[in-house]
């Protein structure tokens, strides 16, 4: 039994929702998915891979960020 609450189809969903909400701001990270390596073993935890971005995208996210925190 997982030792988490999440199953496979909710980590992939969770990716998605987040790939959305990314994008209604302008944000695109190409590299965003599931790390199935989390699945295996006794690892156990799924991972949101979030990947790579350019320093532009970097920027935006941390702007975006920033303003929901003084919110």
């Amino acid at each position: 039994m997982p030792i988490h609450p999440f199953t496979p189809d909710d980590v992939h969903d969770l990716a998605k929702e987040l790939r959305t909400a990314l994008k209604d701001h302008g944000i695109t990270l190409p590299s965003l998915g599931v790390d199935l390596p989390g699945f295996a073993g006794s690892y156990g935890v799924p991972l949101v891979a979030l990947g790579n971005c350019n320093a532009a995208t970097a920027h935006k996210l941390t702007e975006v960020l920033r303003k929901a925190a003084t919110r």
